[in-house]
């Protein structure tokens, strides 16, 4: 059964590659927003196994600095995926920069096909009954639950603070523009140069620790955004991001400790939990914008990173 576990990947791989390059065929509206959802069907299928190859086959003692490294994958990989599509759209348009994702995807797909070592410690899940079981354990588990609530809070506090800030930074007295706006998103990359070092953090002092540092971090960080001075926002960006990067390494490193067996449906359920977050904090902070401006959507992430922050001190044990 050894194959299965990539033939799963490889199957979500190929299908966010031809999603992609069908995006570009899209005569209306309509149809783009039809392949846009089909490219994010795929996509949790890349997360998850990738999520439950690493919590099975990495080593105890070196899961949250394997699961960092993922984690840092993505960071780059959401910095990239911006810039590329913005360049290949500024110079050839934006069919052709969805045809160079495509392209992207691809390679990587054969990368991973080719350099990624077989699992050896999957077990498929023939019995359905069995399987119906595992998700109910997973949902008795309390341990599990407070790590999908952390999950579900991380891509809450990304999504919502990197969505409304554009408003934010657009309106007065800051002004900016669609490229200076564009830019912003470079803080990105400060999360490729900690999560590796967070990953570290994670295996010497344990995960709720450092969730509880992160989340301070991170907290800091939004509230500094509230100072109207560009290099401020910015840096306040950088922390919060730095924060949530962190957090992200220690809930996706949880998952598979906390599940102990069953680990691939455990992966799936936190990926679950975690894209609802960031749907929450696309639609949520919204209602606050319209009431209170970017200081109500600071105060809802506020409040969500304190409910990551109780979860850590109350739930979490190492």
């Amino acid at each position: 059964m050894d194959f299965i576990i990539h033939n799963r990947y490889q199957i979500a791989m190929l299908g966010l590659t031809l999603m992609t390059v069908l995006a570009a065929t899209a005569a209306n509206l309509g149809q783009f927003i039809a392949w846009r959802f089909l490219q994010g069907m795929f996509v949790p299928g890349i997360i998850a196994v990738a999520m439950a190859y690493i919590s099975e086959e990495s080593p105890d003692e070196s899961v949250g600095s394997t699961m960092a490294i993922y984690v840092t994958g993505t960071v780059v990989g959401g910095f990239a995926g911006r810039f590329i599509v913005g360049l290949a759209a500024t110079h050839w348009g934006w069919c052709t920069a969805f045809v160079v994702l495509g392209a992207v995807t691809l390679a990587a797909a054969l990368s991973t096909r080719r350099l990624l070592p077989r699992s050896t410690k999957f077990v498929r899940q023939t019995n359905v009954p069995a399987a119906f079981e595992s998700m109910w354990m997973h949902l008795r588990n309390v341990q599990l639950l407070a790590t999908y609530a952390v999950g579900f809070n991380v891509l809450f506090s990304m999504v919502g603070a990197f969505t409304y800030v554009n408003f934010y930074l657009a309106d007065k007295p800051f002004f900016l523009g669609p490229a200076a706006l564009a830019s912003i998103f470079t803080v990105y990359l400060i999360g490729a140069v900690i999560t590796p070092v967070a990953g570290r953090i994670l295996d010497s002092v344990g995960y709720r620790w450092a969730l509880v540092g992160a989340v301070g971090v991170s907290a800091s960080g939004i509230l500094l955004t509230l100072i109207r001075h560009v290099p401020v926002v910015i840096a306040g960006l950088a922390l919060q991001a730095r924060g949530v990067f962190v957090c992200q390494s220690a809930s996706s490193s949880r998952v598979g400790k906390a599940a102990g067996a069953a680990r691939s449906s455990a992966a799936r359920l936190y990926v679950s939990c975690y894209y609802l977050g960031g749907c929450a904090g696309s639609i949520l902070p919204g209602f606050f914008w319209k009431q209170a401006g970017w200081p109500g959507c600071v105060a809802i992430i506020i409040f969500m990173q304190l409910i990551t922050f109780v979860i850590a001190n109350k739930l979490w044990r190492d």
